[in-house]
């Protein structure tokens, strides 16, 4: 309200206005439904000028006075920077300082943003409060769910892309649009020396911005296609593959245009699209006699991965193909690519002497020594073979004088089996002539624990002086019909164990608390180190529970074990500062049933138990008029205050329900601020009193995208003016209506 220069002159009846809204706060603590006007309303003329006449808030307490900020705005906006300047002695930095904001897709720190508010506010007086070491929201939890992923072996399958130009690095016949942010890296793929494509985006635009499209592939009109490969990114992020030659070019996948992609390697398969005309899924299917394939990338910021040799297009309608899964079996390699030797014997090599077919066969010499199986052995690189399929292994072996041999299976719980070799019953050991035969047998996988893959070994050391010959090796499955779709049977995932994932995980908690503690050891002397850790009930919260996480919520304590706030306050400890003052910290401790709050204070009692010290307690309190109370307040304080421990109101907000508040509304809330404040300083002894922190600043808009839009919860309004709100919180602050002792005569 702006007015003309004149003389105001406080008189009794304005002093009785003013202090007549006040007098009712303890009517008005049963809340109920809050007026609702288009807009705000204008708070009286002398209640405004009795709160232009208040000091800034610091100046009414002894004890810290806190407030939550949003860094961009205290770094950008001088009026915001100005009151929280003036205003407080400690800042807490809502988002920045949490593991989301600080954690990128590699489990780095980059501490550069908070470093430079620290500075800033130093440069000001204020210290910082750390905020917070460990909680289940707003982490990276695309990095640390991408640490604990299962192993992923891609099913086999004759795929139609040559995907070579992209394991040479060369892109030959490939299209990159945005080729600087299209680059091949090593070791970067689902295996840990597999490579992989590597999207970079660093500005939102359209999907095709950063594209990568394949050269033509030949396709039979009519015939179904499986596309599908492995991604996983940095963060959170989304893309879309579209086509050309198909019967939709840009169908959808999983539900939507675009897939969603994380740390964790998923899977992403196009083979069935949406038909309007039928409500079904049908196949999809080439329409040309060539198809292309565009991994489409540009859409949302981020670090993407797709491995290359998971790409796959597969021909569905295709004639039967046999699958083998050894590699180089035929040797036709013209090396030992694929195998080894462990025990060379007289020497292992591939040559044109020793082939059945092709060019290449495998030639192994046993020594004059030569007296156990194991002598002479020559190996596979391990393979995945499913405990739940039969296999069939198939060679050609002779020798140039007889000779002995069998074949081993290191990593299977069976792993010198008896077969019934060549028909004449089930033994030990196959014999060998100088005429090629071939040896076929079934066998069902069953690995050792703790084993995953196998080797299949050729034992030939079991007769001196024999020289081997080997080829068309084979391991396929024992199926009635082969197809594509058949072999196309899926991946393999191999779940670490609770055990690794422990491991995995404990070790990101304590790089990211020591880090934090250590970086900060200088300038934060205060932390949130556990924060939220107690559901409604008063037991601790879990994921386990969660049908479907947000994509920044990842629980510490699914995966470290109820002693994961004991590591937090030991780690903290040990890499900050002896007298550091650590808290745990929770919302609803209030709550009329008191579960919340027995709880924390039972965890409270068994975290130190365990051998870990606790210095404080920390209440949200996010309040509202239309339901908090005094009675729960009021018990709250007094059970804290029986904890011992420091007591901190650490998140001190009051929503009214509607962003058009009436000056009811307003002397509501004012009560309810100074309510608070007063239950504080009466039930906490002055010892056990750490402080007050409130939560934003104001109601400006900039302050509440994330937090209570569209309500009116802070002590400064839209526009940065000081509230009822202010007044009562300032009263509750001094111990007295501080504008009692206002008078005289005002100059506007």
């Amino acid at each position: 309200m702006k007015l003309n220069k004149k003389k105001i002159v406080f008189y009794c009846s304005l002093l009785t206005l003013i202090f007549g809204l006040n007098s009712c706060y303890d009517d008005k603590m049963e809340w109920g439904d809050p007026y609702t006007h288009p807009s705000p309303a204008e708070l009286p003329l002398a209640l405004q000028e009795a709160i232009s006449r208040y000091e800034v808030l610091n100046a009414y307490t002894n004890f810290v006075l806190g407030v939550g900020i949003d860094l961009s705005l205290y770094m950008n906006n001088e009026t915001y920077r100005n009151i929280v300047n003036a205003n407080f002695d400690e800042i807490t930095v809502g988002y920045d300082m949490k593991h989301g904001a600080m954690v990128n897709g590699q489990g780095e720190l980059n501490f550069t943003k908070v470093d430079a508010l620290i500075e800033r506010l130093q440069a000001a007086g204020l210290t910082v409060y750390g905020h917070t070491l460990a909680w289940h929201q707003n982490q990276n939890a695309s990095y640390l769910n991408g640490l604990i992923a299962p192993q992923i072996i891609p099913s086999a399958g004759e795929s139609q892309l040559d995907v070579s130009a992209l394991l040479d690095g060369s892109f030959t016949g490939w299209s990159r649009n945005n080729a600087g942010g299209i680059t091949i890296a090593p070791n970067a793929g689902l295996g840990s020396t597999d490579p992989a494509i590597r999207f970079e985006v660093t500005t939102a635009g359209d999907e095709w911005s950063t594209q990568l499209t394949s050269p033509e592939i030949p396709a039979v009109i009519g015939h179904a296609y499986e596309i599908s490969f492995w991604v996983k990114s940095e963060d959170t992020g989304q893309a879309r593959v579209s086509f050309a030659g198909m019967v939709n070019n840009y169908p959808w996948v999983n539900g939507g245009a675009l897939f969603s992609t994380s740390g964790t390697w998923t899977q992403i398969k196009y083979n069935e699209i949406w038909d309007n005309a039928t409500g079904a899924n049908v196949p999809f299917t080439a329409v040309a006699n060539a198809i292309k394939v565009a991994f489409d990338f540009g859409k949302v910021p981020g670090v993407y991965f797709v491995d290359i040799n998971s790409i796959s297009v597969i021909d569905l309608d295709a004639a039967p193909a046999e699958v083998n899964y050894v590699e180089n079996g035929d040797f036709e390699n013209g090396d030992l690519t694929n195998w080894t030797a462990p025990n060379p014997g007289g020497g292992v090599t591939v040559t044109a002497d020793a082939k059945f077919s092709g060019n290449y066969g495998l030639q192994g010499i046993s020594s004059a020594s030569s007296a156990n199986e194991w002598d002479l052995q020559f190996q596979t690189d391990e393979i995945w073979l499913d405990p739940a399929k039969t296999y069939t292994m198939s060679f050609y072996i002779k020798s140039d004088i007889d000779g002995k041999g069998r074949i081993s299976f290191p990593g299977f719980d069976n792993e010198w089996p008896w077969q019934n070799w060549d028909g004449s019953g089930a033994g030990a050991l196959f014999n060998t002539t100088s005429s090629w035969k071939q040896i076929s047998f079934d066998f069902t996988p069953a690995y050792k624990e703790g084993k995953s893959m196998v080797k299949l070994s050729f034992d030939l050391g079991k007769v001196a002086n024999v020289t081997y010959f080997v080829d068309d090796v084979k391991v396929v499955e024992k199926i009635a019909e082969q197809s594509s779709s058949a072999l196309r049977s899926g991946p393999t995932i191999i779940e670490k164990t609770p055990e690794e994932k422990a491991e995995l995980i404990g070790a990101a908690f304590e790089s990211w608390i020591s880090q934090m503690a250590g970086h900060y050891k200088n300038a934060v002397h205060a932390w949130d180190v556990v924060n939220e850790p107690m559901n409604d009930a008063g037991g601790l919260r879990s994921g386990l529970n969660v049908a479907e996480p947000a994509s920044d919520e990842f629980y510490w304590v699914d995966y470290l074990g109820k002693d994961y706030a004991v590591t937090a306050f030991k780690l903290a400890r040990q890499y900050g500062n002896a007298t550091d003052k650590l808290f745990i910290n929770d919302y609803g401790l209030e709550g009329a049933s008191g579960n919340k709050l027995n709880g924390l204070l039972d965890y409270v009692k068994y975290i130190e138990n365990q051998g870990a010290h606790i210095d404080g307690i920390g209440t949200q309190l996010h309040l509202d008029i239309r339901y908090s109370t005094k009675e729960g307040i009021d018990q709250m304080f007094q059970k804290l205050a029986a904890s011992g421990k420091l007591i901190k109101v650490s998140e001190l907000d009051i929503q009214i329900g509607t962003a058009s508040p009436t000056v009811e509304n307003y002397a509501e809330q004012a009560a309810l601020y100074q309510y608070v404040v007063d239950s504080y300083t009466k039930y906490i002894p002055e010892a056990q009193r750490y402080g007050i922190t409130v939560w934003c600043v104001s109601d400006n808009a900039d302050e509440h995208t994330n937090w209570l839009p569209d309500d009116a919860p802070c002590l400064w309004d839209a526009d940065y003016a000081r509230k009822h709100a202010y007044k009562g919180f300032a009263d509750g602050l001094a111990g007295k209506d501080v504008s009692a002792d206002f008078s005289g005569e005002l100059q506007y």
